[in-house]
């Protein structure tokens, strides 16, 4: 059963630029990985420090090891202290 992810970022103020960069360095590196289906970004038209990403993968077990990718590694420590939110839900499709 392919597993969606929803994950929401909210950035600090005044490092939403660096957020939005660091964010839009995982897209090509991911949607290259095995398991990956859908690997979208998107910013909130109100809110430029709002990301969400809308990701599709064929289980659960292939997202969790991109989670454990170097890439993410980078990211989190590229950020510390820049992100004021992070949500995450995993979430199967019903209809």
């Amino acid at each position: 059963m392919p597993l969606t992810i929803l994950a929401q970022i909210t950035a600090q103020p005044g490092k939403e630029a660096l957020v939005r960069a660091e964010l839009e360095k995982l897209i090509p590196i991911t949607r290259a990985e095995e398991g990956c289906i859908q690997y979208d970004l998107h910013v909130d038209n109100f809110n430029p420090g709002f990301f969400v990403f809308y990701e599709n993968w064929q289980n659960r077990e292939l997202w969790q090891t991109h989670m454990n990718a170097p890439h993410l590694a980078a990211y989190m420590a590229a950020t510390d202290g820049a992100v004021a939110e992070f949500t995450l839900n995993e979430m199967t499709g019903i209809g």
